[in-house]
């Protein structure tokens, strides 16, 4: 397995002082949240982080011995961006921020965009599921040119019901995925979100083989692997069983004890499996 860690874990503290110390503990990826790219109060526009910053996030992985897988929380922060909406120009200006992503993650070595962001996609007044779905593909297919030409894959992050609702399965990812056509639309798992199914996390895993092509581990409780209730012996057998070669990826939501014992503990447990 190749183990990565979701970097806003670490808050605001300088990458090149924390990434090598998170190599050292055994991991070899690392996945950016756009918005720890930046700094203030306002919204974010990843179209104002110049070529110099996106060269020196880039080299700074690669002095830390780090792959940059991609990207996540693709719209947190941001303002005038919607996934499901009726208002055309508000989707084509979200189709136009998926293009700017998309080329960010290139700049920056990855070829991955988990697409979450529950708060810019869950339904609409006078917005039904069906449309909502529709709109989603609509705005999706519109990003797919870019995506394919740079090499960049849009993962669909299907989220628990307490989350949102819209694209709560993993079956709603696969179908949305089918709908925007492009080789360049997967699905993505997390296990926090599937233990909100009904289906046990490994047979979904099972069930979605064919489309997944990333992969969170995390636990209800928003700490790490290992850190709450779900065994995650399943899961790991589920992963080698279909013959899963991505990333696994440590995303947490609470920063307590600290970030660097929820990091080493995470990947212990992890690796337990292995041996």
């Amino acid at each position: 397995m190749r183990y990565a860690f979701c970097n806003e874990m670490f808050g605001d503290r300088p990458f090149d002082q924390v990434w090598p110390t998170v190599r050292e503990m055994g991991y070899t990826g690392v996945e950016i949240a756009p918005f720890t790219l930046m700094s203030g109060g306002e919204a974010i526009d990843v179209r104002d982080v110049s070529a110099q910053q996106r060269a020196t996030v880039k080299q700074q992985a690669a002095d830390a011995g780090l792959d940059v897988i991609g990207l996540h929380w693709l719209l947190a922060k941001t303002d005038g961006f919607y996934l499901t909406t009726a208002d055309a120009t508000v989707r084509a200006a979200t189709a136009d921020y998926f293009r700017a992503l998309a080329q960010l993650c290139a700049d920056l070595g990855g070829t991955v965009m988990v697409l979450g962001s529950p708060h810019q996609r869950n339904l609409l007044p006078g917005v039904d599921y069906h449309e909502a779905e529709e709109y989603a593909a609509e705005v999706l297919r519109a990003a797919m040119p870019t995506c394919e030409h740079l090499g960049v894959t849009i993962a669909l992050e299907p989220l628990a019901a307490a989350e949102g609702d819209f694209m709560l399965t993993a079956e709603s990812g696969i179908q949305l995925a089918k709908l925007v056509d492009s080789p360049n639309c997967k699905l993505h798992l997390d296990v926090k979100a599937m233990s909100g199914e009904e289906k046990p996390v490994g047979q979904i895993i099972r069930d979605s083989a064919d489309w997944m092509v990333h992969f969170h581990a995390n636990d209800p409780n928003l700490l790490g692997p290992g850190m709450g209730e779900v065994d995650f012996e399943p899961v790991f057998a589920a992963l080698r069983e279909t013959n899963y070669d991505g990333w696994v990826s440590v995303e947490v939501f609470k920063y307590e004890p600290s970030p660097e014992e929820i990091a080493q503990r995470s990947i212990d447990y992890m690796r337990s499996f292995e041996r």
